[in-house]
């Protein structure tokens, strides 16, 4: 018996019913990042975004992850990914990436922002993670550029390292990479950060990717703590950054999903004009 496999694109009903748990993924991020400000504890934050998920009538998908039972991931300094919100206190010049997501009726939305808390008696360090999360905010771009211009998805990842090869001294981090999305928080295809060598899936309307690039200021070896089996370190112990967006293809071009204008400041230097979903 031939198996079936569920379509990686989306009908046009199905794009309109992800607008709702991106947009409330975004506000709890906003919310957070307002947040992250030396003084206030991980686990404040990760309380932050839950409220706000919950008083918009969603839920915090992460918390649907078997064995993880907070709403954010705290990723700061050299915290790679899967950070697991503590009592840790934000300190002057600490870098955070903050990753969150919201399911709502049914639907997941997924993003990622960096903060880096200033820290004037440290203008150098703060300045040093300042243009890490620079370039990773604009490698993010590039590859969200990428999707609206190019015809297979794998371009996306080599657009993505072009940026970081060209612009800096960074190193891409190759465990952890994009995703579809959807009906579940992690869908195929995958999303490289990096060149491969085979096309991937053609882009066109109905499909929803997470672009997440995650970029390390030394090598790009990573290590897990053994204390909860999920937070992700760098190995070398340099600082780590991630941002991320859900976009949405569609009939009459792209909408970034998780962003409040839909993506068109960060396009508007590639000279493109996101599009809402009608």
């Amino acid at each position: 018996m031939r198996k079936l496999h569920r379509s990686i694109y989306k009908s046009p009903a199905q794009l309109k019913l992800m607008l709702e748990p991106n947009r409330i993924t975004a506000l709890a991020l906003a919310e957070a990042k307002k947040a992250a400000v030396a003084g206030t504890s991980l686990l404040e934050l990760d309380a932050i975004a839950e409220q706000t998920i919950r008083d918009m009538g969603a839920e915090p998908n992460f918390m649907l992850e078997p064995g993880y039972r907070h709403t954010i991931c705290a990723n700061v300094n050299d915290v790679v990914v899967h950070g697991v919100p503590t009592d840790y206190v934000l300190q002057p010049g600490d870098i955070i990436s903050i990753d969150c997501g919201a399911i709502y009726k049914g639907w997941n939305g997924d993003s990622a922002v960096t903060v880096v808390v200033p820290d004037p008696d440290r203008p150098e360090l703060q300045q040093q993670r300042e243009a890490l999360s620079y370039h990773t905010e604009q490698s993010m771009w590039h590859g969200i550029a990428s999707l609206a211009r190019t015809q297979y998805l794998n371009q996306v990842g080599a657009d993505i390292e072009k940026y970081i090869v060209e612009n800096s001294k960074y190193s891409i981090v190759q465990e952890y990479i994009g995703h579809g999305i959807g009906r579940s928080m992690h869908e195929d295809p995958p999303v490289y950060n990096y060149a491969v060598a085979r096309k991937g899936p053609e882009v066109k309307p109905g499909l929803v990717v997470a672009i997440e690039p995650i970029i390390a200021a030394g090598r790009n070896d990573t290590t897990v703590d053994a204390s909860d089996g999920w937070t992700v370190r760098m190995a070398d112990g340099q600082d780590s950054c991630q941002w991320e967006h859900s976009v949405a293809v569609h009939k009459d071009g792209i909408w970034v999903l998780t962003a409040a204008d839909g993506g068109a400041a960060g396009l508007k230097p590639f000279g493109i004009t996101p599009t809402p979903i009608a």
